[in-house]
């Protein structure tokens, strides 16, 4: 059982569900979604401002 190997990474998997459900990592793939969705508006916002005038 490497650290590559496909049955690591189910049973790791399956562990994850058992102990915080299926409803709770749900809720945190949204949050992060929303956190990614947040980070591009900002960024994009960022490029669009105006510089900053007459200022150092």
């Amino acid at each position: 059982m490497g650290f590559g190997s496909a049955w690591h990474w189910i049973l790791v998997l399956a562990i994850v569900v058992l102990l915080f459900g299926s409803g709770k990592i749900s809720g945190l793939m949204g949050d992060v979604a929303n956190g990614i969705k947040a980070f591009k508006k900002g960024i994009k916002d960022e490029a669009h401002a105006e510089p900053p005038v007459g200022g150092v």
